[in-house]
Parts: structure tokens; sequence; C-alpha cells
């Protein structure tokens, strides 16, 4: 069993910032993949496609979603979670699903809401969002694994 140790930065339960951030950022994309799911926080729910534009479904009446998107939300939520166990494992997931959708973002920003390669149903809303949270991801994985190269060497 873990205790709490003062750190000079809070107390921590025997993990790294950084992997307090991972398991954080993680758990938030596990619960909105479940959420997606749920009517009334999903309006237009009878319209909720697998996958394509043709989903008009919204996510807190603002995020367009399909079942393909809800589930990714979930698949890496879990990897996140998973992945944050150790401190290496927690930057890689940042970084690297971090730069998945800033790619996501900007493939939605090329193809278009209304366009047949909108296969994740992605709109505007969606797009940005991504674009602020792979950027945030990175800069958090980054920002916060420096030290880790130290230790390395």
């Amino acid at each position: 069993m873990t205790t709490a140790s003062p750190h000079a930065h809070g107390i921590h339960f025997g993990r790294t910032d950084v992997q307090n951030v991972g398991m954080g950022v993680g758990i938030v994309l596990v619960v909105v993949g479940i959420l997606g799911f749920i009517p009334g926080i999903t309006t237009q729910y009878s319209s909720l496609a697998f996958v394509g534009p043709g989903s008009t479904a919204l996510f807190l009446g603002l995020f367009q979603v399909s079942m393909l998107l809800n589930i990714v939300q979930l698949a890496i939520g879990a990897a996140g979670w998973t992945m944050s166990r150790n401190a290496m494992g927690a930057r890689n997931f940042l970084m690297g699903f971090g730069l998945l959708y800033i790619v996501l973002s900007v493939y939605g920003l090329i193809v278009g809401v209304g366009s047949a390669a909108n296969f994740l149903s992605l709109n505007t809303m969606d797009n940005w969002t991504f674009m602020v949270l792979g950027v945030a991801m990175v800069g958090a994985g980054w920002l916060m694994s420096r030290h880790l190269a130290d230790d390395a060497k």
C-alpha cells in the first residue's frame, strides 16, 4: 500500500505529476466515451450512427458524435489509464495520443463536416477541441517529463 508523501508540488500517492495528468486525461476520456452513449447527455440520440457525417447526435448539444467516435474515446482513455502506471508510459500516452488528436483535428478541418471522408462524425467544435486537447497533452507530456531523460543518464 502506498501512502501519501510530501512533494515539492503537493501530496502524491506514489505517482509522478506526469502519471497523475495521464491518468486524469485517461479517466476523463473514458467518462466522455461512456456519456456519449447516454440519451439526454447526447442530444438527438436517435440519429446516433455508427460511422460517418450522417450521425447528427450531439454530445452536450455541442460536439457531433458517432458510435465509432465514442468507442475511440473509450479506447484512448483506457490506454491512457493503463499506460500511466509508470512515468514513461504516461509521457508516451500524453505525447503520442496528443499528436493523434492534433492529426485528427487537422484531418477534420481539411475534409470538412459534410464530407463522406468525415468517418468519425467530427464537427467544427470537435476539431478545435481536439486541437486544444492535443496541444495541451503534448505540452504536459513534455513539460512534466523533462526530468525523466535526466534520470536515465
